[in-house]
């Protein structure tokens, strides 16, 4: 990951808003992917601000991958401590609707990679 956006935290917040009766209730439809992609993009690069460093790589596919976690840096090949969550998954921890330990749709490899979960919840939904 060479360039890091940063996510400004009122459309973090609002891009979040945007899909939260969604990971709420999972019978309701899947918002649009524009907004699905927002919310995921500005959290996930929100994580990236708070927790800078590039030992732990966070992916949500299709959406993004980010670095974080100061420590050594990885730079070439698959790296040693990843962590990978479908859409939905990222954004119900990323909200603190879920925790680390009882998520469903994510795989965690490498000693550091649960030391995302100190980072979480990034925007907390209320109720």
């Amino acid at each position: 990951m060479v360039a890091r956006r940063t996510a400004d935290p009122e459309q973090t917040r609002a891009a979040v808003l945007a899909v939260a009766d969604w990971l709420r209730d999972d019978s309701r439809p899947a918002p649009e992917r524009p907004v699905l992609a927002a919310a995921v993009r500005l959290t996930a690069r929100t994580l990236a601000a708070l927790a800078p460093g590039a030992s732990v790589e966070v992916r949500v596919p299709p959406y993004v991958a980010v670095q974080c976690i100061a420590g050594p840096r990885h730079t070439r090949g698959t790296p040693p401590n990843v962590v990978e969550a479908d859409p939905r998954t990222w954004l119900l921890l990323a909200t603190g609707l879920l925790d680390i330990d009882s998520a469903p749709g994510m795989t965690m490899s490498g000693s550091r990679a649960r030391e995302i979960a100190g980072w979480l919840p990034l925007v907390r939904l209320d109720g």
